[in-house]
């Protein structure tokens, strides 16, 4: 397999093929298909919820399955099982021994992905169109006759603590952002990270594990999103007969654990050896649902993205004080939070930093956004959006997001319009309701050499 092994990711050389680029002299028109009405609803006969959107422009297929199950379906005890189970579904089926998944779609000219994250996992096969039915057949005997073989469960677990150490526990801003996430949520479970927590991942039980997949891996649990070269007269009977001949149970009560609000910055401090220190700060926003996220897209847009940015401009260019600057958010299906991560020059401490991003910050929420930087940001974003639905694989995607976080896909086609809407004065309201003081999380890190980490253990 060329996926980089317990990444969830695949090598650079073949992602051109894998997101479904149109053939060369065959350029897609992202604007000329963006029409709601060429997306087709389906409900399965047992319940597994299905969005197809038809286009010959190439001979492939997107298959996208987003499970509404993640992280947050976990408790103290069993963190993780979400994300592991994102490795057992490609470890053996009835049908389909383990290994046997990657082969036989490799065979018929295909590849596959899956990821994790707090609210849902996302399974990502990329097909030509003749592999539809094997694909379909693949994903139904997985559903249904997914193999928890023990021994299986134990390989698995070392793959993950494995992929664990080196993502977090050898990742400083890993780290940071782990206990960013610790500290900020008392309550919910967005606390714990999506990969687990080590000593849960080291004590799962052969029955949690099975328990867990029988909870949520039910098909009407599920959304199935198929984008590209399709006949539509054939393909719901195909879906019928495969995944959806794949039994239903009923769904477990979700979670409804709401955080209580934050009544006043919290801090962390990490000391870990490294060259330089960084600052991460998060503040509470409401779910991917909320209005006001399209709004802070934009922000993050004006705060980080790209060396014209605000804070790139005064942390990187101006003060010297930064190598580079991120910020941003997750999909969440509850409120979750803004981030921004500044990885400082050596020899910069960390006050410093923070007292430059506050400024800023607070720039924001005072003084009205020029018009030619908010269309600017605008622009950004409908740049990205459009690059991304030129692909069958991006609109896929794209088309499951919506539908799962954002209350439908039909948002999907309205999103030129939303950003058209935002102004400068929501830019501000923003600003000053999320961006306060008491609502933040702020870890720093403060590099320690070799020598003193050796000396302190």
């Amino acid at each position: 397999m060329t996926r980089l092994p317990g990444t969830g990711r695949w090598a650079p050389a073949v992602l051109a093929l894998l997101l479904g680029a149109p053939a060369a002299g065959r350029p897609f028109s992202a604007h000329a298909a963006m029409d709601p009405a060429e997306i087709r609803e389906h409900t399965l006969v047992n319940g597994m919820e299905v969005l197809l959107w038809e286009d010959h422009t190439i001979p492939n297929l997107a298959v996208y399955t987003f499970w509404r199950v993640g992280s947050r379906n976990e408790a103290p005890g069993i963190t993780g099982l979400a994300h592991f189970f994102e490795h057992m579904m490609f470890n053996g089926s009835r049908k389909y021994p383990p290994g046997e998944f990657d082969r036989a779609m490799e065979a018929a000219g295909g590849a596959n992905n899956a990821y994790t994250s707090n609210d849902v996992t996302v399974y990502q096969d990329w097909i030509p169109a003749a592999a539809l039915e094997l694909t379909l057949d693949l994903e139904a005997d997985r559903i249904g006759h997914l193999s928890v073989d023990p021994e299986v469960v134990e390989s698995e677990r070392g793959v993950v603590m494995s992929e664990r150490r080196r993502s977090v526990e050898d990742d400083n801003h890993s780290l940071m952002w782990e206990q960013l996430q610790a500290a900020a949520f008392t309550a919910h479970p967005y606390s714990w990270p999506v990969i687990g927590w080590r000593s849960d991942i080291e004590n799962w039980r052969q029955e949690d594990v099975e328990e867990f997949f029988q909870k949520w891996y039910t098909p009407n649990n599920a959304v199935l999103v198929v984008c590209g070269a399709f006949e539509a007269g054939a393909i719901i009977p195909m879906l019928e007969a495969t995944v959806g001949a794949v039994a239903s149970r009923e769904i477990p009560r979700g979670v409804v654990t709401v955080e209580p609000p934050q009544a006043g910055e919290r801090r962390v401090v990490l000391r870990k050896e490294a060259s330089s220190g960084s600052v991460l700060v998060g503040w509470h926003v409401p779910e991917t649902a909320h209005p006001d996220m399209r709004v802070l897209e934009l922000i993050d847009v004006l705060l980080s993205r790209g060396e014209s940015s605000r804070l790139y401009r005064r942390l990187v260019d101006r003060d010297q004080v930064a190598l580079w600057v991120w910020s941003g958010t997750d999909h969440n299906f509850d409120p979750g939070l803004f981030q921004i991560l500044v990885q400082n020059r050596e020899g910069v401490d960390g006050p410093g930093v923070e007292e430059i991003l506050h400024d800023e910050i607070d720039r924001l929420a005072v003084d009205p956004v020029p018009p030619r930087e908010l269309e600017k940001a605008k622009n950004v974003l409908l740049a990205e959006f459009y690059r991304d639905m030129a692909t069958i694989s991006g609109r896929a995607h794209a088309l499951g997001q919506h539908e799962v976080f954002r209350g439908g896909y039909r948002g999907l086609f309205e999103i030129a319009s939303t950003y058209d809407a935002v102004t400068s004065e929501d830019i501000a309201r923003v600003a000053r309701e999320y961006f306060v003081a008491d609502n933040r999380t702020t870890v720093t890190l403060v590099p320690e050499d070799a020598s003193e980490v050796d000396h302190e253990n």
